[in-house]
């Protein structure tokens, strides 16, 4: 049977909007434009935030029930909607992913992911409740002492870099955020384990 193209869902007729890559008068990189009207559909940077929320001695620490990295764990972080503050997006995604109410106390690290067009912000942060549970982006979620930590089942290498920053920052309030980790950093963090 032929296929019947207004059965799609997609509107008849020619593509309209953002449908053309090149590079705009005034810019100096291709970007998705609209040949009709001018309109560039600038695609920009994520920004992720996150913390290492703790209670007494323990690390809050999820398992991804999403992908990427489903069954993984990490620290309770995502995306930043709009018309929130980065740590209130924190809050937000410490409830979503750990039902987890807790208290920003500083930034920590602020890490640039570029192959992946991410900028992640990972705030240190104290439980307000040790009773915490699985929201729906999450198998499971546990308090971790540090020598529990499950270091070769977490899902991304920032959550490793911004447990290592949060432990060598312990008593500590006037610091600077971390950024990305040099090699030589790396390395040494490699022998710690």
């Amino acid at each position: 049977m032929p296929h019947d193209p207004s059965s799609s869902g997609l509107p008849a007729g020619p593509l309209k909007g953002p449908r053309v890559r090149t590079i705009p008068p005034g810019e100096d990189r291709e970007r998705l434009t609209c040949p009709d009207c001018g309109y560039i559909a600038y695609q920009n940077p994520l920004i992720v935030v996150g913390s290492v929320a703790t209670w007494e001695d323990r690390i809050l620490l999820c398992r991804r029930a999403i992908e990427p990295r489903k069954g993984y764990w990490t620290l309770p972080a995502g995306f930043m909607e709009e018309r929130e503050s980065t740590m209130e997006g924190a809050a937000r995604e410490a409830w979503e992913e750990a039902r987890a109410k807790i208290a920003i106390d500083s930034l920590l690290a602020v890490y640039d992911i570029p192959r992946i067009s991410q900028v992640q912000m990972i705030f240190r942060a104290r439980l307000l409740s040790p009773d915490v549970s699985a929201g729906p982006e999450s198998q499971e979620v546990g308090l971790f002492r540090w020598e529990e930590i499950p270091w070769d089942d977490l899902a991304f290498p920032t959550v490793q870099w911004a447990l290592r920053e949060h432990r060598s920052r312990l008593g500590r309030q006037d610091f600077a955020p971390a950024v990305n980790p040099t090699p030589d950093v790396l390395a040494q963090w490699e022998r710690m384990l």
